[in-house]
């Protein structure tokens, strides 16, 4: 039996915890906090089966120009930041382009789509079916030509995909959800998605079930992992933990660790902002504004209003403005009540340019990557934790994960 650690209790290292430990492996999990209280914690809580293809850098003129310009909610920046962010952006802005885009996708696609299925394996036993809803999510237009696009668009997904949805006309949007204050243009339901009524708490139920099947869960700082002989140590407050593996999982702190040991990643990051509201007659279901990069979602906390990306380094200060344009556009839609959190939550989204994540060993023997799922961590943690404790064991070929693995980037 192997022993191994874990470093990081998001969903991505607890998916991976209970991943390793279904085929027979000893793990400790190792995070300074509770399992789920970072950026798993405060994403949209959608388990997004439709999400076949990964945010794109914008490449035509007048997209790059709207960005710039900050003439919409969906991206934020400061030219501060920049220089801190530049050379990942452009190759961001390269991998792109159509030809290695398409790469991406193929890879990417066939990860989304087995998402529910690898979700369901961990909600039954963990007793979590209380918290997810089966009944999709919208996306709701103000224009007809965002609308009409994105009828299009739904369409040429189901016929690559598989992907199901529902076109809704103003008056079938107005029906579908009356508590709306204002008459749209339409709507896309995506059919197939799960929601969630508490991603942090989704994630400790997961490793509240690892916990259960005997696996360890310990308060340490990741900061202190060290070779250690032919394996593996890091500091906790119950002591020193030893393991023959580590497993990376720390998201957008995963750079910093790894460069100690001389990784130099280019992870994009994208920091995310929401806050939540009384609301008696919210949405009934999860619901974007994508002209304002406004999701509103009914959560067990109350009405979680969520904005697009801010691209900021961590540790640059939080910024204001996509939030407050974000409470103002979903004040519009619906009769938000008084905020709950003093002040808004906000967490980075750890994005690799080539937008895949990374799973596999690294050039160290005995250290493992499971990172950079961009806006996807919670969607795809527990797909490529699978993945990972395949080729843990050697007793995978498959092609899914070749693409995927740290050998394959040319900066590792």
């Amino acid at each position: 039996m192997t022993t191994s650690i874990v470093l990081g209790a998001g969903m991505v290292g607890v998916s991976t915890a209970l991943a390793l430990q279904e085929t027979g492996h000893q793990v400790v999990l190792v995070d300074r906090k509770a399992p789920g209280r970072e950026t798993s914690y405060g994403n949209a809580g959608i388990i997004q089966t439709e999400a076949v293809e990964p945010y794109a850098f914008p490449r035509s003129v007048r997209e790059i120009a709207s960005v710039i310009l900050k003439r919409g909610n969906d991206v934020d920046w400061r030219l501060r930041d920049m220089p801190h962010l530049a050379g990942p952006l452009w190759r961001y802005f390269a991998q792109s382009a159509p030809a290695p885009y398409a790469s991406t996708v193929a890879a990417y696609s066939q990860l989304v789509l087995r998402a529910g299925e690898s979700h369901q394996r961990f909600i039954e036993p963990a007793g979590a079916d209380d918290l997810i809803v089966r009944q999709g999510w919208r996306a709701v237009y103000r224009t007809a030509e965002k609308f009409e696009a994105a009828a299009t668009a739904a369409e040429r997904m189901m016929q690559a995909y598989g992907v199901p949805s529902n076109v809704m006309s103003a008056d079938e949007l107005a029906a579908g959800e009356p508590r709306m204050r204002r008459r749209l243009t339409g709507a896309v339901h995506w059919t197939s998605p799960w929601t969630c009524l508490d991603p942090g708490e989704l994630v400790a139920r997961y490793a509240a079930l690892f916990a259960k099947r005997g696996g360890a869960i310990v308060r340490g700082d990741a900061t202190t992992l060290q070779q250690h002989g032919a394996g593996w140590r890091v500091s906790s407050v119950e002591g020193t933990v030893t393991a023959q593996n580590a497993i990376v999982a720390l998201g957008p702190w995963s750079p910093v660790l790894l460069r100690a040991f001389g990784y130099r990643i280019p992870m994009v990051f994208k920091r995310g902002y929401h806050r939540h509201f009384t609301l008696d007659d919210g949405p009934r279901i999860s619901t974007l504004d994508v002209d304002n990069a406004t999701l509103i979602a009914p959560m067990n906390a109350g009405v979680r209003v969520l904005t697009g990306a801010h691209l900021a380094p961590p540790g640059a200060a939080p910024a204001s403005r996509q939030i407050s344009h974000a409470v103002t556009a979903a004040r519009d839609l619906f009769a938000l009540g008084d905020p709950i959190e003093e002040t808004p939550w906000s967490g980075t989204r750890p994005c690799m340019p080539d937008m895949l994540p990374v799973v596999g060993p690294s050039r160290h023997k005995g250290l493992w990557f499971h990172f950079g799922h961009g806006h996807q961590g919670f969607t795809l943690g527990p797909t490529t934790a699978l993945l990972l404790a395949e080729q843990f064991d050697g007793r995978s070929q498959n092609p899914l994960a070749l693409p995927l693995m740290p050998s394959a980037r040319n900066w590792a």
